[in-house]
Formats: C-alpha cells, sequence, structure tokens
C-alpha cells in the first residue's frame, strides 16, 4: 500500500459524486425520494405495536392489507421515478390520488407523514420539467439572432416549427406580463 492511496480513493469518490450529480440532476430525483419517504410510514404504522411500559398500543384497523399494497405502490413509484424519468406525470399523479386513499385508509395517512411526504413528492414530479443543456440554449439563441425579436419575428424550436405564433410573448415583452406598471 502505497502513501497515494487515500489521494486515489478521493477521486473516485469525486468521480463517483460528480456522475451522481448528473445522473441526479437528468430526472426527478427528490420527487421520487418524498414518494418513496411517504410510502414507508404509510405501510408501516398499520403493523406497528408502540409498548409504553407494560401497555401495548396496536395501531392495526381492518385496512391493514389496503395499507400494505398503498405504500408498496407508493414506493414503487418513487423508485419508477428514478429509473423510468418518462413516466413523472402518470406516477405523480398516481401518487397524488395513493395520498388521498391513504388518509381513510391508513391512519391518516401514516399520521399525516406519509400523507404530507407522498403529497409533496407526487407535486413535484407532475411539475418536473428535463432542462436543457446550455450548449443546446446556446444554439438555439444563436439561431434566432441572439435577440428577443428573432423569438418574436417567427423564431422556431429545434424541429423548425414556430414558438410563438400571436407575436406577443415575455421574451419580447408586448403581452405586458412583465412590465413594472
Amino acid at each position: 500500500m502505497s502513501a497515494e492511496s487515500p489521494v486515489q480513493d478521493e477521486h473516485y469518490l469525486r468521480v463517483f459524486r460528480q456522475n451522481f450529480r448528473v445522473w441526479r440532476g437528468n430526472r426527478p430525483f427528490w420527487a421520487g425520494l418524498f414518494v418513496l419517504l411517504g410510502g414507508i410510514p404509510i405501510m408501516y404504522f398499520p403493523y406497528a405495536n408502540l409498548q409504553l411500559g407494560n401497555l401495548t398500543l396496536a395501531m392495526s384497523t381492518t385496512a391493514g392489507a389496503g395499507s400494505l399494497i398503498i405504500g408498496v405502490l407508493l414506493v414503487v413509484l418513487g423508485v419508477s421515478l428514478w429509473f423510468q424519468k418518462h413516466v413523472q406525470t402518470f406516477a405523480g399523479v398516481a401518487a397524488i390520488l395513493l395520498a388521498l386513499v391513504s388518509v381513510p385508509v391508513s391512519n391518516f395517512g401514516g399520521f399525516l407523514i406519509g400523507f404530507l411526504f407522498s403529497m409533496v413528492g407526487g407535486a413535484m414530479a407532475v411539475a418536473w420539467a428535463p432542462g436543457k443543456p446550455e450548449a443546446e440554449s446556446v444554439k438555439t439563441a444563436a439561431g434566432n439572432g441572439g435577440n428577443a425579436q428573432g423569438m418574436a419575428a417567427g423564431g422556431t424550436d429545434g424541429l423548425g416549427e414556430p414558438n410563438d405564433l400571436s407575436g406577443t410573448s415575455p421574451a419580447n415583452g408586448l403581452n405586458r406580463r412583465h412590465s413594472a406598471g
């Protein structure tokens, strides 16, 4: 073992962290994490027993199987948001619906913990949109003359389709949405 081993290990950790950051940035990672974390208390609490001294408090309900199904589905939706980013709208809507169903079925949605995590994660999944790489956005701006008027005067997207047919867009300021007065 040489004296350079810790430096090499640090290099591999840095490369892994950068690769993970790129992977995480290309998908709704946080939405998937919130949905996954929301499913855990929903499926855990109906089967948990709380010990208070000699007193055992069982929080199980008659809908324990329903709680387990809802929790497992939320965990699967969270993982699918990580590895299949094209299903983000479906998974987000399904997570919101399952969170709403968990309120009456599973101890108020895992005592509101799982409900809130699942609702926030589902909303984040529905709202997520992939960003454009910087090189692509610079190329688009250069193709439109590099100014906002190129966009209003018939700018096109990457497929040659017009972006704005009305001539009023926030880019040229004709719709007055971004004016201070």
